[in-house]
């Protein structure tokens, strides 16, 4: 969908040579802005640049958002090619499955380096810039950020660390220096990755198709790009003032929801 809701912006988009991050990184292009795509490895960049077809409007950079100096040098290479910057979406991500049981402290630190610390960095080492244009930073966060799922505890933590981080910057920023700070708390969304993942996990190939409306509504999962649509309108400038919360984007609440109980809720066979 073509629009002029972030014309002339730059944005930054982690994690976006595949998945949501792509999405986002498309619905910006179509929306008129200048994108800086990062991802964590070459392999996946060639197809995501031929995807994107953003030709001098569109910047990769590679990297690991854990190492030494990525975001400084993130921000640097955005300045460099683009002069500005006016958003940053923080979608790289690391999901692992893990409970109480397998969880080890060395996997634990490693999924809110990625999730929690890494978002912080980047927005730290972006803020002279994003202070200069009024920017807007919007992180991708999960429904998983309330309590999870008991096998994605690491994971569900981490996201619980982001919204904090959200809102408290996006109260102390958003007053001290104009920037707005907002979160994405996404649902169940059907990428390749989750395909893939849930197929893993011992079901169908099609499984996908077969989802209880209990869970989706709508008969079917959230598409990457409502996602990506959805994060644009949070850059953009339609929402004024509004900062420092968190949204969920499901098919169904999420805080408060009691579904009705029935033969399902029984453990028999």
């Amino acid at each position: 969908m073509q629009n002029d809701l972030l014309k002339d912006k730059v944005i930054i988009v982690t994690g976006a040579f595949g998945g949501i991050g792509l999405a986002i990184a498309k619905a910006c292009l179509n929306a008129g802005a200048w994108v800086l795509l990062h991802g964590r490895s070459e392999r996946n960049r060639t197809d995501a640049l031929a995807y994107l077809d953003g030709g001098e409007r569109v910047e990769p950079f590679v990297g690991d958002v854990t190492r030494d100096n990525f975001a400084p040098e993130l921000v640097e290479a955005t300045i460099r090619r683009f002069g500005k910057i006016n958003g940053i979406v923080n979608n790289a991500a690391y999901v692992v499955s893990s409970n109480v049981h397998d969880t080890t402290l060395a996997l634990f630190r490693e999924v809110l380096e990625v999730n929690s610390l890494a978002p912080f960095s980047i927005i730290q080492a972006a803020l002279p810039h994003l202070a200069e244009t009024k920017g807007a930073v919007v992180n991708i966060g999960s429904v998983n950020a309330y309590a999870g799922e008991p096998n994605l505890l690491a994971y569900s933590v981490s996201k619980g660390a982001l919204m904090t981080l959200t809102r408290n910057l996006g109260d102390t920023l958003h007053r001290d220096l104009g920037i707005r700070v907002n979160q994405l708390n996404v649902g169940w969304v059907l990428t390749e990755k989750e395909q893939e993942r849930k197929v893993g996990h011992g079901l169908p190939p099609d499984w996908y198709t077969l989802i209880s409306p209990m869970y989706a509504p709508a008969r079917r999962l959230l598409d990457p790009m409502e996602v990506a649509n959805s994060a644009v309108f949070w850059l953009s400038d339609l929402l004024g003032p509004v900062s420092g919360h968190a949204i969920e984007l499901e098919q169904h609440p999420i805080i408060g929801r009691n579904p009705e109980k029935n033969v399902d809720a029984l453990d028999i066979d």
